[in-house]
């Protein structure tokens, strides 16, 4: 059974003055499987983001149907949807989404203690993955006292802590230099050898080539997807690069 469903998914806005419907998402469907790493990439525009913000539930699709673990999301209540992100989804952001009021440590927990966890089940948990990510030490200081890898590597604790069933980066690398996002992208390769789900959504064709499939977005459905199978990140590297020259030059799907 797949993990994630996204079945005949469109999305429609209506612009607020004038009443213009501007079509953000057209017709996307996919699967993923537990234990997957997929990147999602496309141009400016292409409704990538619309896309997360819809497997986010922070936004519903104007028809079709996005399913977790069977469980169609249109079907959650208002008023239960905030304790369904928590317990099932956990998020990485570009700009970290860090409070700079609270340590990293209590940023970390803040997903465990909305959910009303005993501090010392939070720090059973936080322990293991703060020491897998490198941050031990870094845990008692603020995230303005961190360079931006090591705020990131704190974000991407909080969104491991709840044992999410998938987890939702947006652009992770696009605020960190290259050795923050090298490091960031072995550890994330990591995460997803133990066992964690990860959805990706990236402009980075170096990101892109450490998940193990690339869908691309075009026009607001699935335009091609590649499998990264044996291939290495410099082999997947050069077929996302083939692959985003098809689509900005107006070319049909390549094999």
């Amino acid at each position: 059974m797949s993990l994630l469903d996204v079945k005949n998914v469109k999305k429609i806005y209506t612009t607020r003055f004038g009443g213009t419907q501007v079509q953000a998402l057209t017709d996307v469907s996919f699967s993923v499987e537990p234990r997957e790493f997929v990147a999602i990439m496309g141009e400016s525009g292409s409704g990538k983001t619309t896309l997360l913000n819809i497997l986010a539930s922070l936004d519903k699709p104007t028809s079709g149907k996005v399913c977790l673990k069977g469980r169609d999301l249109s079907t959650v209540k208002d008023k239960e949807i905030a304790a369904f992100r928590r317990q099932n989804l956990g998020f990485v952001f570009q700009d970290f989404n860090l409070l700079d009021t609270f340590s990293l440590k209590d940023n970390i927990f803040l997903p465990l203690v909305l959910a009303g966890r005993k501090y010392p089940e939070m720090e059973k948990k936080l322990m293991p993955i703060a020491e897998e990510l490198g941050i031990t030490e870094l845990l008692a200081k603020f995230p303005y006292e961190v360079s931006g890898g090591q705020k990131q590597r704190a974000a991407v604790a909080r969104a491991l802590i709840t044992n999410p069933q998938l987890v939702l980066a947006d652009e992770p690398t696009g605020a960190l230099d290259s050795k923050a996002s090298d490091e960031l992208l072995r550890l994330f390769g990591n995460i997803n050898k133990n066992g964690q789900t990860i959805l990706m959504v990236t402009h980075s064709v170096k990101a892109a080539s450490h998940a193990s499939r690339v869908l691309f977005i075009k026009d607001g459905t699935v335009f091609h997807q590649i499998y990264k199978g044996n291939m290495r990140n410099e082999e997947m590297y050069e077929k996302i690069s083939d692959t985003l020259t098809v689509i900005m030059t107006g070319g049909g799907k390549n094999a």
